[in-house]
């Protein structure tokens, strides 16, 4: 059985003789075999981008030298644009070395360039494509984020957002916008209510990369964007878009989301059972909460596990309890389960781990249970 797990593992010389044969069908001079060979051989031990990049070289010394002409290749073999739900990495997972095909060989060409990626991203994605062009020629992209934005697309619209993500997963930082987030905020206003869940979560990541660099910005759009847009779709946006700072216990982001109260509630008991736990089991987190004022409070329950480091000290993991309505002078019983499950982002060590309640962003009582391995 293959050791390897993730997308990686797809992109070996099956997928080049995918994205070969496609080419072929176009371009019938393309070496389908030549190229799934030179997969073959230049993958072992390279990782997801790298071997994306084996890829798209092998596309390169294979297709016209004349830039305009291989990238017309390339963008006649894409297929029926992706539908709302319909994933990029479980559909046209194929066609990444494509995007990469011009975001490596496409700067002498904007144009050209951003033209190809507008097809592209509406059949997979241009995300990461998009970053180099932000980059080395600005004003042209930014220039076009307006009408990629009303774009009928919601692949194009939702591009406009992701590809301006200044903390973008596995792609490199863009410092321009986390010096000034407003050219993104400019971007993602026409966006704010947008109808498609694809755009709305990109949207709200972008903005939670913000609050990361610029939190009062990002909290002064949030509160902008609740009273000028009281939509549903704007609601989900900046509660998501807000959940960094949620996390962190900030009053203001806990306001905007409408938590009331914090300093009238108390938590007279907490008890986590059993008090020692071993790698795979599920401890009960147990509490009484009670306000304490006399009118109705909406408080949003969290729980911070303080994860021990192979160095002794720890870092702490914020998970969502419950968020709820406690009428005046109401107490309650909480329950929640927890299971300690190895994942392959995370590593746990044995000690004594602690855990905080958090009400509104502030911590109201304090347990602890050792973790045995």
């Amino acid at each position: 059985m293959s050791s390897e797990y993730g997308l990686k593992r797809h992109f070996n010389g099956d997928a080049a003789r995918l994205l070969g044969g496609k080419i072929r069908a176009v371009h019938p001079e393309f070496d389908v075999d030549g190229y799934a060979a030179e997969v073959e051989r230049r993958i072992p031990g390279k990782e997801l981008k790298d071997r994306v990049l084996v890829l798209t070289e092998g596309l390169r010394s294979r297709l016209p030298a004349d830039y305009a002409e291989a990238v017309g290749i390339l963008v006649s073999i894409l297929e029926d644009e992706l539908a709302e739900g319909e994933g990029m990495f479980n559909v046209s997972w194929y066609l990444m070395p494509v995007a990469r095909f011009v975001e490596e060989y496409g700067l002498d060409h904007p144009e050209l360039s951003l033209d190809a990626l507008v097809e592209i991203t509406k059949r997979h994605t241009a995300e990461y494509a998009i970053r180099p062009f932000i980059e080395n020629h600005y004003e042209l992209t930014m220039k076009r984020m307006p009408a990629w934005t009303a774009d009928p697309s919601h692949n194009v619209r939702r591009m406009a957002s992701e590809g301006t993500r200044s903390r973008l997963p596995w792609a490199r930082t863009l410092t321009l916008f986390v010096k000034d987030p407003q050219p993104v905020l400019d971007v993602l206003e026409p966006l704010r209510s947008d109808p498609s869940e694809y755009v709305r979560k990109s949207v709200a990541n972008n903005l939670n990369d913000i609050s990361k660099d610029a939190p009062e910005i990002a909290l002064a759009t949030a509160l902008r964007w609740s009273e000028e847009s009281p939509t549903p779709e704007t609601a989900w946006i900046v509660r998501h878009g807000l959940r960094t700072l949620v996390k962190k216990g900030n009053q203001l982001a806990l306001t905007i989301l409408g938590a009331t109260g914090g300093e009238h509630i108390r938590v007279p008991s907490l008890r986590i059972t059993p008090q020692a736990v071993d790698l795979g089991d599920t401890f009960a987190i147990r509490l009484d909460i009670e306000n304490t004022d006399g009118r109705s409070h909406n408080v949003a329950v969290d729980y911070v596990v303080h994860l021990v480091r192979k160095n002794g000290r720890s870092i702490p993991k914020v998970f969502k309890f419950t968020t709820l309505e406690l009428a005046a002078g109401e107490r309650r019983t909480l329950e929640k389960s927890h299971t300690i499950k190895a994942i392959q982002t995370r590593t746990y060590y044995p000690g004594e781990h602690v855990i905080d309640i958090q009400v509104n962003g502030l911590v109201m009582a304090t347990d602890r249970f050792d973790l045995r391995l």
